[in-house]
């Protein structure tokens, strides 16, 4: 069997594993560590590896902005701080059609610009947001679909730790990644609020209406959210215009964060110790995955099979359009089994090979950052796809009244409001480079 018949058997021999409930970090390492040794023919370089490739991936300056990144929004929640965003997004949409439900996806694109995790967005404004959402009379489908929708803008609108991840394989500036990102977030966010407007039209029952608020009131709500508007400002401008870079931003938002948190009374009772151990947790679980990937990826690097794939790409002469398409649908496909993070990981070092030689008129770095954008998006709506749609659970597991049926189809509409958006974006590649070009 030949190298790169090896690599390909890996495939299947992986999605087993991740079938058989194997933490997808261990189901990777374990393929990567097999498929060395099968093409090295002997376990002591594999060893060697192992040892020099932990080291080297863990000693990275640039990964630590990702348990940063990861307290800060452990901060944010215990601060009160997805409360505050909710109720100002309530004040000013609640008494609109569909109005709770479009506060629930402003306040999760507050809330994911100050976290940079999907299902952590997801969980914390679920808490906030569906009792209020089940007050006024919302249906349960679409109640637990738009706050599974909206959770995944956590990992869209800067900072985001997908991104930081696929700056890393890429090589790529992540402050440039982050502005490009900004326009594609706040599309999303609208393109879910016409979603529920188009919903609740088609089927007004599936939604309650409640008292428009006084203006007084509203301005005050607003008012109420200035510390998350500070440190996001402070975080994003401070990275754009130079002032620290990514990692000193996040240790800022961090520090921000934690210090508006405890001006709030939200570390108190051991707050403070829970959200550093819900932080260590989800940090070493992250690690897990990069270092998994990290061997499976220097076995495929091995077999040649990256190589092979983008020259046989080029010798077939398919249209450079046709073949971005496939691999879209490829991750569609991939992240109805997948998390976000596995997804990159796994096949970044693949398909960036394979495109990065096609000519779709943009120089090979803004081709690199309008290609990050577009499996980033593609990958958010893996969390709101079945079978394992991750918010879906995670919201679903909070509405006990709800049957998980009735989640997936509420999800339905938000999934075709994220195609007609990515294909938005990867016909008209300006809408997401335009500011990158501008300050840059």
């Amino acid at each position: 069997m030949s190298n790169l018949e090896i690599a390909l058997l890996s495939f299947p021999v992986l999605l087993v594993l991740i079938f058989a409930r194997m933490p997808i970090g261990l189901a990777m390492l374990i393929c990567g560590f097999f498929g060395n040794w099968l093409v090295l023919g002997r376990f002591t370089p594999i060893l060697a590896q192992l040892k020099t490739l932990t080291f080297t991936t863990f000693s990275s300056y640039s990964l630590s902005i990702i348990p940063l990144f990861l307290l800060m929004g452990q901060f944010a929640a215990k601060g009160g701080m997805s409360q505050a965003l909710f109720r100002a997004a309530n004040g000013w949409l609640g008494h609109r059609k569909g109005g709770v439900a479009m506060a629930a996806i402003g306040a999760c694109a507050g809330f994911g610009a100050i976290c940079g995790s999907s299902i952590a967005t997801a969980a914390t404004m679920g808490k906030v947001a569906l009792p209020e959402l089940k007050r006024f009379g919302y249906d349960g489908g679409l109640a637990t679909g738009a706050l599974a929708a909206g959770g995944t803008l956590g990992i869209l609108i800067p900072p985001s730790v997908i991104l930081v991840i696929y700056a890393i394989l890429t090589e790529q500036n992540i402050a440039k990644l982050f502005l490009a990102a900004v326009v594609p977030g706040v599309l999303a966010m609208l393109g879910y609020m016409v979603t529920i407007a188009i919903y609740v039209r088609m089927k007004p029952e599936a939604s309650g209406l409640r008292d428009k608020a006084p203006m007084a009131e509203r301005l005050q709500l607003t008012f109420e959210v200035w510390p998350v508007l500070l440190v996001f400002f402070l975080v994003v401008f401070g990275i754009y215009f130079g002032w620290f870079t990514p990692t000193e931003g996040a240790a800022i938002g961090a520090a921000g964060t934690g210090l508006i948190a405890l001006l709030n009374g939200g570390l108190k009772d051991g707050a403070l110790g829970e959200s550093v151990r819900e932080t260590a947790v989800a940090t070493g679980m992250i690690f897990l995955i990069i270092l998994g990937a990290g061997v499976y990826n220097s076995f495929l690097a091995l077999s040649q099979l990256p190589q092979e794939a983008a020259s046989w790409v080029v010798e077939q002469g398919f249209s450079p359009w046709m073949v971005l398409t496939v691999i879209l649908l490829t991750y569609l496909a991939f992240g109805c089994v997948m998390d976000s993070l596995s997804m990159i990981l796994l096949t970044v070092p693949i398909f960036f090979p394979i495109v990065s030689g096609l000519d779709f008129g943009l120089s090979p770095d803004e081709f690199a950052i309008w290609f990050g954008i577009l499996i980033l998006i593609v990958v958010e709506v893996g969390l709101i796809t079945p079978p394992v749609g991750l918010n879906l659970f995670v919201i679903n597991s909070m509405a006990k009244d709800t049957p998980m049926i009735r989640t997936f189809k509420g999800a339905a509409p938000f999934v075709a409001s994220d195609v007609v958006r990515t294909a938005i974006l990867a016909t008209f590649p300006v809408i997401t480079l335009f500011l990158v070009r501008w300050l840059y």
